[in-house]
């Protein structure tokens, strides 16, 4: 497959307009003629290269640098997240939270070019329906924000991220704690005896170690997204990344990573190691443990630079700007919401009640 360059903007062969890739039919299509591009995307996943973590730290090579098409980077002075355009793109607002306050951003002119992309595979419709219906469970929310429910600036973005794998071989060692049961005499506050059984914990030294493998530990670069809608609407199916290419990027906007590749390796060791300190607990013997201490060794560590899709609804009710979001491949959502003080004190006006009759039916 030839290399796509920034004269390849993906026009309608009808029309001349820019094609979008169209999750539904899963092609390129004319938004404006509907007519379907012809396009040959590689779809051979084992193309999509894990590069070495350690060299990368040390030092990039070239060819894994820019975005193989002329891109515009601009900055949110509000929210910070840093979005890449075509260039002759102008006049566009942020798409995370609205602001029109954008700036050229000049310090990612030679970012990490992304290993591979998932494209999306939920259609916009499918999304805002999705978004009504989960407007509509939402009790608490007014009754306005139910009627509006704002599914118009519904936006589909790219957002990176990293995965990291990598080989551990873990030794562990740990106070083994187990339970043994004795009888002992103990009196109420009359001074009468009983005897009451008591658990008592047999504490011995336990050592052992462990290997693992790490496959695709995700690691979030996004600043635009609200980190813990991102979190709920994860995990991406990794597995299924196909090689970089711009055709999937067609018509969505993508965003630059904001969390650096030294500290998105930080972030994704931390977890690691998390998950290795519940791996060593479960194999320390007995029925308890303590003074758990763990020694990682990692060995073939590697990485990719991947875009996720995400379906992102921002929008402002009264003084506060809220987020939906919704997984461009699963479909799974999230979001947060306004409250309705009319509605909340209706409940707590209710449980009063409530209260007040329990304790009149006691007397």
């Amino acid at each position: 497959m030839p290399e796509i360059t920034a004269l390849d903007k993906h026009a309608c062969p009808a029309c001349g307009a820019q094609a979008e890739w169209n999750p539904g039919k899963r092609k390129l299509v004319c938004p404006f003629c509907g007519t379907e591009s012809e396009y040959s995307f590689d779809t051979d996943r084992s193309k999509v290269r894990e590069l070495d973590l350690l060299q990368a730290l040390r030092d990039l090579p070239d060819e894994a640098r820019g975005w193989k098409a002329e891109r515009r980077a601009v900055q949110c002075r509000s929210c910070r997240a840093v979005m890449v355009y075509d260039p002759e793109r102008v006049g566009q607002n942020c798409e995370f939270c609205g602001s029109p306050a954008l700036v050229d951003y000049e310090e990612i002119q030679s970012p990490i070019r992304p290993q591979g992309v998932l494209p999306f595979r939920v259609s916009q419709s499918q999304v805002r329906d999705a978004i009504r219906r989960w407007y509509a469970s939402k009790w608490f929310a007014p009754g306005a924000l139910k009627k509006r429910a704002l599914v118009d600036q519904l936006k589909s973005l790219y957002v990176p991220y990293w995965t990291f794998d990598a080989q551990v071989r873990c030794r562990w060692t740990a106070e083994a704690g187990h339970y043994y049961y004795v009888n002992e005499e103990r009196r109420d506050g009359q001074g009468r005896a009983r005897v009451e059984r008591v658990r008592k914990v047999r504490w011995e030294p336990a050592a052992g170690a462990i290997d693992h493998f790490f496959d695709d530990e995700a690691v979030s670069g996004t600043a635009g997204v609200d980190p813990g809608l991102l979190r709920g609407v994860e995990p991406f199916p990794t597995a299924e990344v196909v090689p970089y290419d711009t055709g999937y990027l067609s018509g969505h906007v993508v965003e630059h990573y904001q969390v650096a590749l030294a500290e998105a390796a930080a972030r994704g060791r931390e977890a690691m190691e998390a998950q290795l300190r519940v791996l060593c607990g479960q194999r320390v013997p007995g029925d308890t443990y303590r003074n758990l201490r763990i020694e990682p060794e990692y060995s073939g560590q590697t990485f990719k630079h991947i875009l996720v899709p995400v379906w992102l609804l921002t929008y402002t009710f009264g003084a506060k700007t809220y987020q939906v979001v919704a997984n461009g491949c699963t479909g799974v959502l999230a979001g947060r919401y306004p409250k309705s003080p009319w509605k909340i004190l209706l409940v707590v006006l209710l449980a009063v009640v409530a209260v007040a009759i329990a304790a009149l039916a006691q007397q």
